[in-house]
Order: structure tokens, then sequence, then C-alpha cells
């Protein structure tokens, strides 16, 4: 389990909204880990993780583009059945209040990877995955 930084950035549900945030973060040469996006009516949130928080607040902040940095876990689990359950189990059974979660794998791939914010960030650190 590795700690992280996601940034939460509130968009205005059109074309071209997670483009400009993709595009300001690719020429500061940040790498987009992993990005969730959710849209409801004329507005929407994406949710990411990079390569370097350091590097992407100081892109953002040069594109006025608001932002909320979150602390974070990323975990590498297995491709296989159950293995999300499991280690949800295990964040359950230590009280970890889950404020965000996003996972992905690529299809056939070996390893699956989780990324979540908690509630509880010091439990959240203490619990083993």
């Amino acid at each position: 389990m590795a700690k992280t930084k996601q940034f939460t950035i509130a968009i205005d549900n059109q074309p071209g909204a997670v483009a400009a945030i993709a595009r300001t973060l690719g020429d500061a040469r940040v790498n987009i880990l992993a990005l969730m996006g959710t849209a409801q009516g004329t507005a929407g949130t994406v949710q990411l993780i990079v390569d370097d928080a350091r590097r992407a607040k100081k892109a953002l902040d040069a594109a006025r583009i608001a932002y909320q940095e979150t602390p974070a876990e990323a975990c590498d689990l297995p491709n296989k059945p159950g293995a999300l359950a499991e280690c949800l189990n295990k964040l359950a059974a230590k009280g970890v209040n889950l404020n965000s979660i996003h996972a992905t794998a690529a299809k056939g791939g070996k390893k699956a990877v989780v990324v979540y914010t908690a509630e509880a960030a010091a439990k959240a650190a203490t619990a083993t995955v």
C-alpha cells in the first residue's frame, strides 16, 4: 500500500472539461495514474492521482484550476475474483470508513489497482491490506 494524494476538481459538465485538466497536467509533464469522473446535471467532479503531486499543484495553480487535495492510499491487488472484497473487509475490520474509492485492472492483467480516501485517515494509514 502506498500513500499518495488525490486531487478532486469540480468541473462544468460540458465537452472538453476533463480534456482541459489532462492537457494542463500533460503540458507540465505530470502523468495521471488514476482518474474517476462523475457528473450530475450541469456539474461534475474529477478525482485523480498523479505521479508528481507537487508539480501537479503548480500546474493547476498556474492554470487557475481549483482543487482539493486529500491523502489517499493506493493498493495493488491480484486481478482475481474476491481480491477486492478481501481488501475491503480488512479495512472495515479496522474501522476504516471510505469516502471515495476507484479501481481498475487491464483485461487479462495480473494486478488491479485500488485507490481510496478514508474518513479516518489515521486508521487507514495503520490498516494493512
